[in-house]
């Protein structure tokens, strides 16, 4: 299939009543979805936007346990501030694998800095604090998929 196909197919997929459809032509595969329901691609979690046609491709997926501390995140709570996911994509603490995180329980975040990534459609797009901060807890795991406006940090400002 070439993009006009593909274009073509996604609009077809778009309009109709159809919720999940996959294609398999040779070596080729492309496989379209609507709705919030996690799909598992060769053994990868993947989430598809609202409404929308999505191509699942397979992205890296750590099992790692979020980080949270019990005395911040009561204060978080009480604070109720919080930095929340700007997309549908899947976050991650670090640049690269093995590297530093952006930002860690009890790190104090100036405005502009970088506190994450979301990967959306194979794009990286790097999540900068909107005003100065003090992390107080992170409440995603790093590679879990996010949703649109969903609270990824906790945060109290200074």
């Amino acid at each position: 299939m070439d993009k006009n196909e593909i274009r073509e197919l996604m609009r077809f997929f778009d309009k109709s009543d159809i919720t999940k459809l996959k294609i398999k032509e040779g070596d080729f595969s492309i496989e379209l979805q609507k709705g919030f329901e996690p799909t598992v691609v060769h053994g990868t979690p993947m989430v598809s936007a609202p409404m929308a046609p999505a191509v699942a491709t397979s992205a890296p997926v750590a099992s790692s346990v979020p980080l949270s501390s019990g005395e911040a995140s009561v204060n978080a709570a009480s604070a109720g501030l919080s930095i929340k996911s700007p997309m549908v994509g899947t976050f991650y603490k670090s640049p690269a694998p093995g590297a530093a995180a952006f930002a860690k329980v009890g790190d104090v975040i100036r405005k502009g800095q970088p506190i994450g990534i979301i990967e959306a459609m194979k794009i990286m797009n790097e999540i900068e604090a909107e005003f100065d901060c003090k992390i107080l807890d992170i409440l995603v795991a790093d590679g879990q998929p996010v949703e649109f406006d969903m609270p990824i940090f906790m945060v109290e400002k200074v």
